[in-house]
Order: structure tokens, then C-alpha cells, then sequence
């Protein structure tokens, strides 16, 4: 017996930001949200990149309908032109959210999403589909399997786990596995928790995003009190353009300073860079060398001998769970297929798309949307402050407020890369206007909000 799906409540797969937003956005509409998260707490992906600071500052890093919901039990807001770490958008920010009690009550925390499909209906059936409620499938920690059913289903799961390979065709390239134990992907942090392993070592920086830029400013200060570490950036692109940034056009100046950084640290040659580089595979070393990278370079063989890779060539979605969804992707960037020419990191940056929402995410299966990092597949161009509009829009239009949904609300800065990993130059005043530092890891407890029961 079918149970009528419009007193279930909506699912969101992921406890980020997104997620969470998601879900404050479907309380202030009265709809009952579920949020499934894989890891042990929220915002578990953003804490592994913790250590590297945001280039937007904390008015664009918060959600209004999250703000309005943690005001009313209290909440002591950032300081708006601040830029927060990682970490800190979790301590400051996810956690005393996830305390509210009706976010509380809807968390399921461990809970890894495996399937999600139809009730009783296989991709291919079409017959009544839209009007069978969604089942969702997860794992705990400890293996154990739950079901869950749904009304609509918003996936903010990201992509953090699905790093991009090393080869320049997208797969990995031959001893990419084998030596896995000195290749690290995305933002590792370099300069604290993991400095012994790249001290003094040969590395090798390969990407012209936002992550390499990361990566080469971490190595550069360990380089600074390990002189012996060597840095080698590697590059597909056949031309700079761009690539480091605005500069002093830049509408964020922390962002546009960064590049600047990066391309005095190459010109002084404290940063070796390769450019158009292809990498062919990765053998083991021989004598003080822990592994061989062959590489071709604007078209000519070379052997590079290194101690570690960073890998930071973006990242990709996972669709396995949602197989028996019938989803519409854009077959280069693997986003919805309206999104992908808004999206295009060969025409936009951060900045320059245009706020979209329900309609451009929209696929053939009715009440199932992807939003956030992993709504914009391949394109690394994506801001927390898009992803807030995205959730925005589609939990209107699954509260049948199409007006609302179609209403654009958002309005960005111009941008380049997304978010940088090195301090400000000068302390951001406070909100009440004095300078102060901010405890980079601040105890939750004394904004704990009690729960139900």
C-alpha cells in the first residue's frame, strides 16, 4: 500500500552548507526536511580542508534563511568582512546550526547514501512515477543498512571525495596507484599537519586552480624554514592568460593578491613552472629520489625526478548512488544539462554566472535535484553563496511556490579562483570596529541551543 508521499518529508544528502541551508530554507516553508550525512558530524568534508581560508568574507559564507533561523536562539554572528577558515565556517557556523533543535531533530549523521529510486518503479518504468514517493537507502558506520522514504529529494553531497586523477585525458596515469602513498589530491595542509612529509622534499604541484595555488603557497613556506625543499608546478594550459588572476581589478582583494603572489614566486624562481605538461606516469625513484614522473612538455619527453605529488586538478561527481534516477547531464561538464553553458570555465568564473535555480537544475525525474559543489560537476567555479540561491529557489518550487522559485536573489562579486590559503594582509576590523584575532578552533558549547526532549 502506497502511503501519500506529500506528508513525507524532502531528503538532502549532505550536511554542508548547502545541505543545511537546504534545510533551513524547507523549515521556514513548514516542510519537514531529513538530512542524511556520510560522515560523523557536519561539514566533515569542508574540516579536511580546514586549514585553508576563504577569500569571500563571511557575508557571502552565510545563508539568510540559516542566519534567520540561528538568530532566533541567540547566535553571535561573525564579523562580516572576516574571512573564515574552513574550520571556522564549521565551528562558527555549521555546528551551532546543527544544534538548533528542529535541524537537530532531522540529522541522521553516519549515514552514507548507497541508492536512491522510486518506490516499487526501476529507471525504465514510467507509469505514475512522479506520483511514488522516493526511497533512500544508507549504510552506518558500523554496516548497518536503513531505509528512508521521501517526497523530493535535494542532493548536496559535493564532490570532495571524487578528486580528479592525475592524467591529462582524466584517468589516472600508469603508477598513479601504485605510489598512491606519495601522491596527495585537493588541499592537503602542507604547512602544519603535514609539513614533516614535504620538508625538504622534491614536489611536484600539479593544476592551475585555485587548489595548486593553495598547494604552491603552503610549500612556499615550508620552503621558507626547510630551504632544501624544491617546488615544481605543473600545468596543462598551453597559455597563462588569465591564470593568475585579476589583480587589482579584483572585486575581492585577498583573491586578487593571491595570484600576484603565486606569479612573483614564479618569476623569483623560487617556483619552477611547466607549461603546456602532460604527465605520462610515475615510476620509483633511484638513489635520494623516491619516484620518476614521465612527463611530456610543450611536446618534448622529460623525466622529472621527485619525493611527493600534489594533485590538484579539480574534482568530479559521483552518480552511482542515483542510477535508478533519470538525471539529464551535460555531457563535458556533468552538470544539469541548463546548467552547463552558465557554468563553463572556459567563458565563466566564479562571479560571472548568472544566479540560476529550479529550472536550470531541473531533470527528467520530477522532485530530485543537484545542488551545490556537485551541481556544477566538472566546473571548479563554484561559490557558497550560488549554492545558497540554488536551495533557495528549489525548495520553493517543491513548496509549490513557483514565483518565488523563478525570483533571482542574488547578486556576486567578480571573481577568478574561489578561496585562498593564505592569512590577510591586515587584520579585518571587528563589528564592533577594533582589530581582534579569532581562535581558530572556538569551543561550541557556550552557544549550545538546548533540544527537544
Amino acid at each position: 500500500m502506497k502511503t501519500d508521499p506529500e506528508i513525507l518529508p524532502v531528503a538532502i544528502i549532505g550536511a554542508g552548507p548547502v545541505g543545511l541551508a537546504a534545510a533551513a530554507h524547507l523549515l521556514e516553508r513548514g516542510e519537514p526536511p531529513l538530512i542524511l550525512e556520510a560522515g560523523p558530524s557536519v561539514g566533515h568534508s569542508v574540516r579536511q580542508w580546514g586549514h585553508v581560508r576563504m577569500f569571500s568574507p563571511w557575508r557571502y559564507n552565510i545563508d539568510p534563511a540559516s542566519r534567520r533561523l540561528l538568530e532566533t536562539v541567540g547566535w553571535d554572528e561573525p564579523c562580516g568582512e572576516k574571512l573564515p577558515t574552513g574550520s571556522e565556517i564549521v565551528d562558527e557556523y555549521l555546528q551551532p546550526l546543527a544544534e538548533v533543535c528542529a535541524i537537530a531533530e532531522a540529522l541522521r549523521l553516519g549515514h552514507r547514501v548507497t541508492a536512491v529510486t522510486r518506490e516499487g518503479l526501476d529507471k525504465v518504468r514510467s507509469h505514475g512515477r512522479a506520483e511514488r514517493p522516493f526511497v533512500i537507502r544508507t549504510l552506518d558506520a558500523a554496516g548497518a543498512p536503513a531505509t528512508y522514504r521521501a517526497r523530493a529529494v535535494i542532493d548536496a553531497s559535493g564532490t570532495w571525495r571524487g578528486p580528479n586523477p592525475m592524467g591529462a585525458d582524466g584517468l589516472r596515469v600508469p603508477g598513479e596507484e601504485a605510489f598512491s602513498s606519495r601522491i596527495d589530491y585537493g588541499i592537503p595542509d602542507l604547512a602544519g599537519a603535514r609539513e614533516e612529509d614535504f620538508a625538504g622534499a622534491r614536489v611536484l604541484v600539479v593544476g592551475s586552480g585555485h587548489s595548486s595555488f593553495n598547494a604552491v603557497l603552503d610549500l612556499l613556506r615550508v620552503k621558507e624554514t626547510h630551504p632544501a625543499t624544491t617546488i615544481t608546478w605543473a600545468m596543462r594550459k598551453a597559455q597563462l592568460g588569465n591564470v593568475f588572476g585579476g589583480g587589482a581589478a579584483d572585486a575581492l582583494p585577498e583573491r586578487g593578491e593571491l595570484g600576484q603572489k603565486v606569479r612573483r614566486a614564479v618569476d623569483s624562481g623560487a617556483v619552477t613552472l611547466l607549461h603546456p605538461m602532460a604527465i605520462e606516469g610515475v615510476t620509483e625513484g633511484d638513489g635520494d629520489t623516491a619516484l620518476r614522473v614521465q612527463a611530456s612538455v610543450g611536446g618534448e619527453g622529460l623525466e622529472l625526478p621527485v619525493d611527493r605529488i600534489v594533485v590538484a586538478t579539480g574534482f568530479r561527481p559521483d552518480f552511482a548512488f542515483s542510477r535508478e534516477i533519470r538525471l539529464r547531464l551535460d555531457p563535458a561538464l556533468e552538470c544539469a544539462e541548463k546548467l552547463g553553458p552558465l557554468i563553463d570555465p572556459n567563458e565563466h568564473s566564479c562571479g560571472s554566472v548568472p544566479p540560476h535555480g529550479a529550472k536550470e537544475l531541473a531533470h527528467p525525474e520530477p522532485g530530485y535535484y543537484v545542488v551545490g559543489m556537485k551541481s556544477y560537476g566538472r566546473a571548479p567555479t563554484f561559490l557558497l553563496a550560488t549554492g545558497y540561491e540554488q536551495v533557495r529557489s528549489v525548495v520553493a518550487e517543491i513548496a509549490g511556490d513557483p514565483e518565488a522559485a523563478a525570483r533571482v536573489e542574488l547578486a556576486l562579486p567578480e571573481t577568478g579562483v574561489c578561496s585562498l590559503n593564505e592569512a590577510p594582509q591586515e587584520v579585518a576590523p571587528s563589528c564592533g570596529g577594533e582589530p581582534q584575532e579569532v581562535d581558530p578552533s572556538p569551543s561550541v558549547s557556550s552557544r549550545k541551543t538546548s533540544c527537544c526532549g
